[in-house]
């Protein structure tokens, strides 16, 4: 049955409430948090009503006790006193509520999600009270704790004459809107995390780098807005300041945003960059961590780069600076012993790598290996050493790490990471 109904506020009622039971104890509390004043009446009730602060009457119900209350929720699971307060009903004016008989209840009970005076109330007219819950409860996962402390201010600036609805629609966009710097790993989508992967799944906005697979795009929803923001070598890109501003802007109309990064956002990433950036503007940022191509290069070329007795040390460099500029801090490195250096962004700078390492009098034939794609099906691993990494990393395809050091050599013997298309390949096989 479907009932008409308008959700309003109730202002200064005077309630009584039937029953001192589980239920009972569900009304009461959800009155008691929110600060209504009512009083309870039961002939017996269970130990939890201590809590309950509101004036309590050991008693069985009696018509008599209706008095001059305004609003009744029976919580007896009595049929008997539902029936008698049916028939009273007709000679008095009361809205009544029996707990789980919807169709004689004059209102409902909404799932309430509370921010101070600033109240969200969820009801499915009796049909699911726990349907109404879980959308509550998808709704507080979204919505910032902040909103009571903004509630406040502006019932202060109201109270005081202060009305700018403008001012206060820009403010309360701008908390309700959110970014998540989300790491989508190197590609894999089996990689991503459950949190990277519903956040993808939710946002209303989505900013795409380059580097993002076509097999994570994907899962994104079709009516999501994508918008590609990727920094390219060579090609023409969005500036970070401008994917800073963008970033805002979408996030001050109120809207949650999705910014995809290949790798961990602040693994060379710039994530610090646009969070900052974002924090500054009174923007709330949240970061997902993703697994950088520095951890799963080696691991899907069978590289451990701390396997015992081969590096006690590990290192992880960048061989790319602002302004197309070679960054060579790192190279004194390449002559420690027990150490394993794994290098980004450094596929095209090998001729200047290798120069600079065998002027600073590293091993040329130190092992080496380049990892392209990592993870992905079209993953590529060369072996080969230092004095030789120019001529490998010639044809070797984008985007790739360098590993240097003795646990290069152990692809030889451990496993190689296997892609879910590879492994449902063979069960076909």
């Amino acid at each position: 049955m479907k009932y008409k109904t308008l959700p309003i506020i109730l202002k200064d009622m005077k309630i009584l409430l039937i029953g001192g039971g589980k239920v009972a104890l569900q009304k009461a509390e959800v009155m008691q948090r929110n600060r209504v004043d009512f009083e309870c009446i039961s002939a017996e009730y269970i130990d939890e009503f201590k809590t309950i602060t509101s004036k309590q009457t050991l008693k069985s119900f009696e018509i008599t006790d209706l008095n001059s209350y305004g609003v009744i929720i029976d919580a007896t699971g009595s049929t008997d006193v539902m029936d008698e307060l049916l028939e009273h009903k007709r000679e008095r004016n009361f809205l009544y509520n029996c707990v789980d008989v919807p169709e004689v209840c004059d209102f409902f009970f909404a799932a309430l999600i509370e921010y101070g005076t600033l109240k969200i109330a969820v009801s499915s007219s009796g049909a699911s009270p726990t349907l109404a819950q879980a959308v509550r409860n998808k709704i507080k996962r979204v919505l910032p704790h902040t909103l009571e402390t903004l509630n406040h201010e502006l019932q202060i600036k109201r109270s005081t004459g202060i009305i700018d609805i403008k001012q206060a629609r820009e403010e309360a966009s701008k908390m309700l809107g959110r970014v998540t710097l989300v790491g989508c790993g190197t590609g894999d989508v089996d990689l991503l995390t459950i949190k990277a992967y519903k956040t993808i799944q939710s946002a209303d906005v989505v900013f795409i780098d380059h580097l993002i697979s076509d097999e994570i795009i994907e899962i994104i929803p079709k009516g999501t807005m994508q918008i590609s923001v990727g920094k390219q070598k060579g090609a023409h890109s969005v500036k970070q300041e401008k994917i800073n501003e963008m970033l805002i802007e979408y996030a001050s109309k109120g809207l949650e945003v999705a910014r995809l990064k290949a790798g961990d956002p602040y693994i060379f990433g710039r994530g610090a960059e646009e969070a900052q950036a974002l924090m500054q503007e009174n923007i709330r940022v949240d970061v997902i961590p993703g697994i950088s191509s520095a951890i799963a290069g080696p691991l899907s070329a069978g590289i451990a780069p701390t396997a015992r007795g081969y590096a006690t040390n590990l290192s992880i460099v960048s061989a790319h600076l602002a302004g197309n500029s070679i960054n060579t801090q790192w190279i004194d490195l390449l002559k420690m012993k027990n150490h394993t250096t794994i290098v980004l962004m450094g596929l095209s700078r090998a001729d200047e790598i290798v120069k600079a390492a065998l002027e600073a009098g590293a091993d040329a034939n130190m092992p080496t290996a380049i990892i392209s794609n990592a993870s992905r099906p079209n993953q590529t691993s060369v072996i080969t050493t230092l004095k030789e990494l120019p001529l490998a990393a010639k044809d070797a395809p984008r985007p790739g790490i360098i590993v240097f050091g003795d646990v290069v050599n152990l692809h030889e013997v451990l496993p190689q990471y296997e892609t879910q298309e590879e492994i449902s390949d063979e069960k076909i096989a």
